[in-house]
């Protein structure tokens, strides 16, 4: 693996991340309050070994790789999904007219009631703790938002993006995300994300802000 995108969580979790690292020199992962995923220095059957005796009974993780690969027994995968790893051109693409708004923690019920009826992807009580999450609300109600997630060296990940499904076609997934693009373009590093392979109305919506398939990423649950 000759990119640091092509590991992403044991990157991010020895650079960007590294306030939020847990494990040890060979496996590193994050509070599962935070984020599920772990991250090998070698993505080998010894390292998943370790993990399992590291991990207390019923723990659950996400595993990614830049290429297919067979989770050794005895993990059990109760979910696989492959997803199209886009990296974005430097070129932006528009302005947002008006800043999304902070979210702190005390937003943080309605960004995991809005994150578990959209889906997104996985989000937790401690997600916030990425910093960056912005969102868009109508009244007092949140409707869409996104954030940061992995920070690999100068790569930062926008994650998250997700709108509330009463409020869809009103161009605000897109508003949060130009929003994630300019905050990261302007700090002089490249924002990135994922998306599954599938979900043809998001690639689309990426591509039009500027994001290029980089290759195809594979995401594993695996638990112990």
């Amino acid at each position: 693996m000759d990119h640091v995108l092509d590991n992403p969580v044991w990157n991010a979790l020895s650079s960007g991340n590294k306030n939020l690292a847990e494990g040890n020199e060979r496996i590193k992962y994050f509070d599962p309050q935070v984020s599920p995923f772990v991250g090998f220095k070698l993505n080998t059957e010894a390292s998943f070994e370790e993990l399992y005796h590291m991990a207390p009974a019923g723990r659950a993780f996400g595993f990614v790789s830049p290429f297919e690969v067979e989770i050794p027994a005895p993990w059990q995968v109760p979910l696989y999904i492959k997803c199209f790893q886009m990296v974005h051109n430097g070129v932006t693409v528009g302005v947002t007219t008006e800043e999304p708004i902070l979210l702190t923690e005390a937003h943080v019920p309605q960004m995991m009631a809005l994150t578990k009826l959209t889906n997104p992807g996985p989000f937790a009580e401690r997600t916030i703790d990425f910093g960056h999450y912005h969102g868009i609300f109508d009244g007092d109600k949140l409707v869409a938002m996104a954030g940061q997630r992995m920070h690999v060296f100068n790569y930062a990940e926008a994650s998250a993006v997700c709108t509330h499904p009463d409020y869809l076609g009103r161009g605000y997934a897109k508003e949060v995300l130009q929003f994630q693009v300019q905050r990261i373009l302007a700090a002089g590093e490249i924002p990135f994300l994922h998306v599954r392979h599938d979900n043809e109305r998001a690639i689309r919506v990426y591509e039009s802000l500027g994001f290029v398939t980089r290759k195809t990423i594979h995401f594993y649950i695996i638990k112990k």
